[in-house]
């Protein structure tokens, strides 16, 4: 039998209580009226809503509440949900106001007809388009989520949903046709044009943009079809789907845009036309079209690319001609040859875009950074400007101010925030009970290498623990496992024997699997150590993991397997530190020994970035087992963060589902007397051990890792 409807009463008592309507002074009695007309089921779906969005912010929450009843008649539970999740990720991406101005503008959602449910959610076509947009030429484009489909030159955007057409299928397949066009705007040279000022000079520069994006629309829409054929027809198909016809008025300027030798010149050329003809009827797929972020995002690249390629080049320059034959010297003596520098050649040939890069005349393979940035040059000028090929000059330019990876991982704290350098990680979000999407700025950092005393007293005060460890390592790695039921072998097995001799008493036929013999274990073995370099380890914590470490090592080397050793610690989402100890492919060296000697406290404990970004480098190591080991002194924590509590151990057990679901397997030691409280709901019962006395870790180090590889 269904449960009863709630009654306004009691739908009033939980908004009081999700919506702290005591100190926020939110009206909820016109909510509570609106909800309590709605079904059971209904209402359990919109309060779920409102408790999780309120663990975000309970303004949001209210505005959901406000909206949902309406919702419920127009979209279908799936988009409601998609709405609510990107009002809380603009919230989390952008602040408040903007994260209002979504809720405000909910009615974007709502033109998509009841029948239309089967929209396609960007959380689930990212992926996928990703990897499409990855392989399409030009510059290397990013795609994100945002209230609609646009490109600044840089990433490409897509909304929540797309739901216009009634097959999930069609939707995905717009949302393809969508970014193939807003690629071609990069590609095929829409975003060249000065589009502020073409548009200034009509009596409504509006009007103008948008019967210019007709154009290119139509334009872009050729090259798409040479480019990619099998797409084009799927474009061409989704706009029959809604009966897009171009008005007989464009006929003409569609043919002229459509040869292959049309260029966005031709566009602005005929603009003027354009706009004496009736609104172009905006293909299903053409997105927005906007200038103002087009030349933000380009301001903003273009010094910064041309200081990039010239630094590149004087070191490329160098390196070429510091290993130019020497045996074309002794003729160079009566006349120097002409050094006429860099130079370019730019080919495009079916859609294909060829750069080649001449020095002093003779050919040269331009490295993939080279080429890149080359490329994206190329995409904003239609040329190479000559001034981009001079090479810098000594002290022209400070080269670690433009490499890609030269931000300073501490500089997140210095002057404006931004992320450039670091990794973004998504964090688990209990009470939304969805995704915090690029929520942790991680960055790598290498441990400051101690050459001090400590590597050689460890291994003084431990002298009999390393024979032990060796003994014991060795022994697993030469560990025998006895196979039975086989054809062949040292020994009769016994049981099977019996079988046989009782399958042969019954008149069945006897098996010829009689023997056991040994098999030698043929160890495939990788394991990540993630150590807790939390403020909390400071004193004996941290000299008895290091110990461990040390004393780890000395017996891995001895077994074979590939091990990494990182540390972790963080101080809010913004500063989520990894600290490089060892790397798989490195060995173990004075410098790593030193590393492990240099460990020191940190911050904080927020661990659930720590094991998504070892899970990601565990995935690209080739091994049959694949281990993460955590140690760690207490529960994951942060400063002044909601990552204290629930959170952050739900965080933390996610990202273990999503370690497990790679097939690794996770494993923590700890020596928090407290740990039982939470270590089963995250790692599970039998994946942890909690030490007494992490003192006792040194000699334990051989127990533990035969469990944890076997």
């Amino acid at each position: 039998m269904p449960e009863a409807q709630l009654t306004r009463v009691e739908i009033e008592r939980l908004l009081d209580q999700w919506l702290e309507t005591e100190f926020t002074f939110h009206n909820v009695g016109p909510v509570a009226r609106a909800l309590c007309r709605l079904t059971r089921d209904d209402q359990d779906f919109v309060l779920d809503w409102i408790r999780r969005i309120a663990s975000t912010h309970i303004t949001l929450a209210f505005r959901f509440a406000q909206r949902a009843p309406d919702l419920l008649k127009r979209l279908d539970r799936r988009a409601i949900e998609a709405w609510a999740v990107h009002l809380c990720d603009t919230y989390d991406r952008a602040g408040m106001y903007a994260a209002i101005r979504v809720a405000d503008e909910v009615r974007g959602f709502m033109h998509v007809r009841a029948e239309h449910t089967a929209g396609a959610l960007f959380e689930d076509i990212a992926g996928v388009l990703g990897n499409f947009l990855h392989g399409l030429a030009g510059r290397r484009l990013k795609l994100e989520q945002g209230e609609t489909a646009y490109t600044d030159g840089e990433r490409i955007f897509l909304p929540a949903i797309t739901a216009r057409f009634a097959g999930q299928e069609d939707n995905f397949k717009l949302a393809k046709a969508s970014v193939a066009l807003l690629w071609a705007q990069t590609r095929f040279g829409t975003l060249r044009a000065d589009l502020q000022a073409a548009c200034a000079d009509y009596p409504h520069p509006e009007r103008a943009l948008a019967q210019f994006h007709g154009l290119e629309t139509l334009r872009l829409t050729a090259c798409i079809g040479r480019e990619l054929p099998g797409l084009h027809r799927e474009m061409q198909r989704l706009s029959a789907l809604i009966g897009e016809e171009l008005p007989a008025a464009w006929l003409d300027l569609s043919e002229r845009l459509a040869r292959p030798e049309a260029q966005v010149e031709d566009s602005l050329a005929l603009l003027a036309e354009a706009y004496a003809l009736p609104d172009f009827p905006p293909r299903c797929y053409q997105g927005e079209l906007r200038p103002e972020a087009v030349a933000t995002a380009r301001a903003a690249r273009v010094g910064k690319e041309k200081a990039r390629l010239r630094i590149k080049l004087a070191q490329l320059e160098e390196e070429l001609r510091r290993h130019r034959d020497d045996a074309a010297r002794p003729q160079e003596t009566a006349a120097e040859p002409e050094k006429r520098g860099f130079a370019a050649l730019v080919h495009e040939e079916d859609g294909r875009l060829d750069l080649e890069l001449t020095l002093d005349g003779a050919p040269i393979p331009p490295p993939e950074d080279v080429r890149q940035l080359m490329t994206s040059v190329w995409l904003d000028f239609g040329e190479i400007p000559p001034e981009y090929l001079v090479p810098a000059g000594p002290g022209e330019y400070d080269a670690s101010l433009y490499e890609e990876q030269a931000a300073d991982p501490d500089a997140v704290w210095q002057g404006t925030y931004h992320e450039e350098g670091a990794e973004l990680y998504p964090e688990w979000d209990h009470g939304r009970q969805h995704y915090r999407k690029n929520w942790c700025v991680m960055r790598e950092k290498e441990v400051k290498p101690v050459y001090d005393d400590f590597y050689r007293q460890t291994l003084e005060r431990h002298t009999g623990t390393i024979k032990g460890l060796r003994r014991a390592f060795e022994a697993m790695r030469d560990e025998n496992r006895l196979m039975k039921r086989q054809a062949y072998g040292d020994e009769v097995d016994i049981d099977a024997l019996v079988e046989a001799l009782a399958d042969a008493r019954d008149g069945r036929e006897m098996s010829e699997r009689l023997f056991v013999r040994l098999h030698r274990a043929e160890r495939n073995i990788a394991v990540a150590f993630m150590v807790d370099m939390s403020g909390s380890t400071r004193g004996w914590i941290n000299e008895a993991e290091r110990e461990a470490l040390i004393l780890l090592c000395e017996a891995l080397e001895r077994l074979g397997d590939r091990y990494a050793i990182y540390g972790f610690s963080g101080i809010t989402r913004k500063r989520c530190e990894l600290y490089r100890i060892k790397t798989f492919d490195e060995p173990y060296t004075e410098e790593v020994k030193a590393r492990i000697s240099g460990i020191r406290p940190q911050e904080y404990t927020r661990m659930g970035f720590a094991i998504r970004h070892l899970t990601k480098l565990l995935k690209a190591v080739e091994a049959r087992t694949k281990v993460l080991v955590t140690l760690s002194d207490g529960r994951p924590d942060d400063y002044f963060d909601v990552y204290r509590g629930a959170y952050g151990v739900e965080d933390t057990r996610m990202a273990l589902i999503e370690a497990r679901r790679a097939g690794i397997h996770p494993f923590c030691i700890t020596i928090d007397r407290e740990a039982r409280d939470y270590l089963p709901h995250m790692y599970g019962a039998a994946r942890f051990i909690i030490l007494d006395d992490v003192g006792m870790l040194p000699f334990k180090v051989a127990d533990i890792y035969r469990r944890i590889t076997t």
